[in-house]
């Protein structure tokens, strides 16, 4: 399983400003603790998905917390809500999977927390909680990274497809960090 490193954290949040209000403490808390080198990482999903980095910051933040809880890179779970839904909170498959990282209700209610509304897979910071659930349930399941993105997709075809292209998106994330970080190094 992916680990979270202090250097390379990434960053995570809600989504919609309502769901963002609706946030618990920790969620607040982990808004005040978003690193500020992640914003080259922002900055980037911003221009590439075209999304308001205002919009986007308390989707970062909860990927930041929960990647922190649940020993998952963070980066690792922004690029897989890049690659599912391109960064929107509303997005809904064909086959029914709902929200930032596309969770099929169907298959993940027993992970739904108790008393939550009926368009919980909709809320993002809800969405990112569950969908990373199901991702480390997928990593442990499958007994590593890249047959657990591949079983996260629903992929039986023993290709290694879905996980790369998240692999890649997440290289980019990586990749503008450094670049941000460059730049504020050389100011």
């Amino acid at each position: 399983m992916e680990t979270v490193d202090a250097e390379t954290d990434s960053v995570a949040s809600s989504g919609t400003a309502e769901s963002f209000a609706n946030a618990s403490a920790g969620e607040a808390k982990a808004a005040e603790a978003f690193p500020s080198y992640m914003n080259g990482a922002l900055r980037y999903v911003s221009q590439r998905y075209k999304v308001s980095a205002e919009a986007l910051r308390p989707i970062f933040e909860t990927a930041h917390q929960v990647g922190r809880e649940k020993h998952i890179d963070p980066l690792l779970i922004v690029a897989i809500i890049g690659i599912e839904s391109s960064f929107n909170p509303l997005a809904e498959s064909s086959f029914g999977a709902q929200g930032l990282m596309q969770v099929v209700p169907r298959f993940h209610q027993d992970k739904v927390p108790e008393g939550a509304g009926g368009q919980v897979f909709f809320d993002p910071v809800a969405n990112i909680r569950i969908g990373t659930l199901v991702l480390q349930e997928a990593i442990e399941r499958r007994g590593g990274l890249m047959a657990g993105l591949q079983h996260y997709a629903g992929s039986t075809d023993g290709s290694s497809w879905y996980a790369d292209r998240v692999l890649a998106e997440k290289a980019r994330l990586e990749q503008a960090i450094k670049r941000r970080s460059g730049k504020q190094q050389s100011a």
